[in-house]
C-alpha cells in the first residue's frame, strides 16, 4: 500500500492575538498606577494685608497655639480633644449658642489641628464662626 505524501508546511502562528493581550495589558497598567509626587503639595498660606477690624465683645476666642494646643478665652485647656474644645465653647458661652466664635491659629500650626477647632466647633452647635490671621511683625514674630 502506498500512501500519498504529504507536503510539509511551514507551521504559521499568528500573533495577532498576542499583541492585543500586551496592548491591552499596557493600557491597564498605565491606567492604574499611582504617582506619589502629587501626595505632598507645599501650601503657601496668605497674609492679611487689610487693618485690624473692631473686636466684638460677646465673641469667645479659640486661639490654635503651634503645637496644637487650644485655648478658650486665654484659658488652655488641658486636653486637645474635640469634647473638651467643645465643653469649653459651651461654658464659655454660657450656654448661648448664636454667640460668634473667632479662631485665631498660629501661622505654623497644623492644618489638622485647625480642623479639629472647627469640627468641634460645628459639633458644640455654634455656627458664626470667623477666621483670624495674624500679621508678621518685624521680628518673625505674629501679632492679631
Amino acid at each position: 500500500m502506498k500512501f500519498p505524501r504529504r507536503t510539509l508546511e511551514a507551521p504559521d502562528v499568528n500573533i495577532t492575538p498576542l499583541i492585543d493581550v500586551v496592548f491591552l495589558l499596557l493600557i491597564f497598567f498605565m491606567v492604574s498606577t499611582t504617582f506619589t509626587r502629587e501626595t505632598r503639595l507645599a501650601v503657601d498660606l496668605p497674609e492679611a494685608e487689610a487693618a485690624s477690624s473692631e473686636a466684638i465683645n460677646d465673641q469667645i476666642e479659640v486661639l490654635v497655639s503651634q503645637s496644637g494646643r487650644y485655648s478658650v478665652n486665654s484659658q488652655v485647656l488641658e486636653s486637645s480633644d474635640t469634647r473638651t474644645l467643645g465643653a469649653a465653647l459651651v461654658d464659655a458661652a454660657q450656654g448661648d449658642r448664636r454667640r460668634p466664635v473667632l479662631l485665631v491659629a498660629d501661622a505654623e500650626a497644623t492644618h489638622q489641628a485647625v480642623v479639629t477647632a472647627m469640627d468641634a466647633i460645628g459639633q458644640a452647635g455654634f455656627s458664626r464662626l470667623s477666621i483670624a490671621t495674624r500679621q508678621p511683625t518685624s521680628d518673625g514674630n505674629t501679632t492679631e
